[in-house]
C-alpha cells in the first residue's frame, strides 16, 4: 500500500466516523452507541468489499483503523457537546468527503486484486456507500443511496475516473486525487444546488 493510499484511507475513516458520530448525537445515543455508529459508517463499506473480494478485512489486520474510529468518536463527544447545533449540511459535507475517498480507494483495491473494470467500479461504489447505508438502516432512516440525491452516482463517477486516469498512465497519487475531486465536486454540487435524480412513482389507483 502506497503512502498516498494509506493516508487517504485513514482520512476517509476519520470523516466517515465523524459523520456517523454526529448522526448518533442527533439521535441522543450513549457513548457506546456513538462509537458503534461511527464504526459501521467508517468501515462498513470496506468490510463488504473485502468479503466479496476474498481479501482480509482491512481493519482486522491493521488495528490503527479501530483506534482512529475510537479517538474520532471521543473527540466528537467531547468537543461537539450539542450535535443539534452542528449544521446539517456539515454532516453531509463530511459524508461527501468520505464517499469520494472510499469510492476511489475501493476501486483501486479491486484493481489490485485483478478485477475487471466494471467490477472495480462496483466495488468502489460499495465501499463508498456501504457504511452510510448501514448507518441509516440502524437509525431507521431511508438510506441516502435510495433517495433522489446524487450519492451513488458520485461514487460511480469517482471509480470510473480513477480507472480512466490509471489507464492513461497517471501516477497513483494524481489519478486518485483527480478522481476523488471529481466525485466530491459532483456530490457537493448535489448538496448545494439540491440537484437530484428523478423519482420513480405511480398513482395508487391503477386504471384499466
Amino acid at each position: 500500500m502506497s503512502t498516498f493510499i494509506y493516508f487517504a484511507d485513514i482520512f476517509g475513516v476519520i470523516v466517515f466516523a465523524l459523520s456517523g458520530a454526529l448522526l448518533a448525537g442527533r439521535f441522543r445515543l450513549d457513548p457506546f452507541g456513538v462509537m458503534v455508529l461511527a464504526a459501521v459508517t467508517a468501515v462498513g463499506g470496506g468490510t463488504i468489499r473485502d468479503i466479496i473480494l476474498g481479501a482480509p478485512v482491512f481493519w482486522t489486520v491493521q488495528n490503527e483503523y479501530v483506534l482512529v474510529i475510537f479517538f474520532t468518536s471521543l473527540a466528537t463527544i467531547f468537543f461537539i457537546r450539542q450535535p443539534k447545533l452542528v449544521p446539517k449540511r456539515f454532516m453531509h459535507i463530511a459524508d461527501a468527503f468520505g464517499l469520494a475517498l472510499f469510492a476511489v480507494l475501493g476501486t483501486h483495491k479491486a484493481l489490485s486484486y485483478d478485477q475487471t473494470i466494471l467490477t472495480a467500479i462496483i466495488m468502489g461504489t460499495i465501499t463508498g456507500v456501504g457504511g452510510g447505508l448501514i448507518r441509516d438502516i440502524i437509525c431507521n432512516r431511508i438510506p441516502l443511496i435510495l433517495r433522489q440525491e446524487i450519492y451513488a452516482t458520485a461514487a460511480m463517477l469517482g471509480g470510473a475516473l480513477y480507472v480512466a486516469f490509471d489507464y492513461i498512465g497517471f501516477s497513483e497519487p494524481l489519478a486518485g486525487s483527480l478522481a476523488m475531486a471529481g466525485a466530491l465536486i459532483l456530490r457537493l454540487a448535489g448538496i448545494y444546488w439540491k440537484v437530484s435524480l428523478p423519482a420513480f412513482h405511480f398513482d395508487d389507483e391503477i386504471k384499466d
